[in-house]
């Protein structure tokens, strides 16, 4: 019994020392335990990854992860929450959509693409939210719900509605929603299959030059497929 007490009045003293902490140093430990957690579950998952490690990793006390997150599958929960709004910032949040001209309807698709591109090859801990994002989105049925619900899914729906805007197409077609599928999964593939790409184009890594060089190409694509597509 005494070893437990001195255990919960640690932690009791670990939290109230967090609280204490100027807001900017809180926010910055909650954001370091959300990318240990992206670099960590994506790469060990998240059975595998223990809370002392997490901490290690974000350069945190252990305790914070219940003080920010209620425990592991709290940050779990926080680290899907952030890739949503990770990927939202690059590409807009999803937003309904009027009527809009078809050249006005193709760049924003070639806008959003643009903007993942960037995201996935040379944002700021893509390697790590590319990660999570992959072995989350395969193997957890509740970060799946959650990201599309809260993001994917909407934001799909707005990238039909524009696809179908620049080409006639009706929205709802399975021909629109698997084009748009297909858009994505084209960018996504050069972050998951980076070394594969380096060693096909003698690349020494993705840089800036090489995601513009990439986005280049399958915004090319993109006005390809639109072109194929119009009716």
């Amino acid at each position: 019994m005494d070893l437990i007490k001195r255990l919960i009045i640690a932690f009791c003293m670990i939290e109230s020392s967090e609280s204490q902490l100027p807001a900017a140093s809180a926010e910055s430990t909650r954001r370091n335990l959300i990318d240990a957690g992206f670099d960590l579950f994506g790469s060990r998952g998240y059975d595998a990854t223990s809370t002392r490690r997490l901490a290690e990793r974000a350069g945190a006390n252990i305790a914070s992860i219940a003080y920010h997150f209620g425990g592991k599958a709290g940050l779990r929960r926080a680290c899907a929450e952030a890739a949503a709004q990770r990927i939202a910032g690059a590409v807009g949040a999803p937003r309904p959509r009027g009527d809009i001209a078809p050249e006005d309807a193709a760049a924003e698709l070639e806008r959003a693409l643009r903007g993942l591109v960037q995201l996935l090859l040379d944002g700021e801990g893509a390697r790590g939210l590319v990660g999570f994002m992959v072995r989350e989105l395969n193997g957890s049925p509740e970060t799946v719900t959650l990201i599309f619900e809260r993001f994917l899914g909407p934001k799909h729906r707005e990238l039909c509605t524009l696809w179908a805007a620049a080409t006639g197409q009706p929205a709802e077609s399975d021909a629109v929603r698997l084009s748009v599928f297909a858009t994505i999964g084209q960018a996504v593939y050069f972050r998951i299959a980076e070394p594969v790409v380096l060693l096909g184009m003698g690349w020494q890594n993705l840089g800036p030059d090489e995601a513009e060089c990439i986005a280049d190409q399958l915004v090319a694509q993109l006005h390809a497929a639109l072109e194929r597509s119009r009716v």
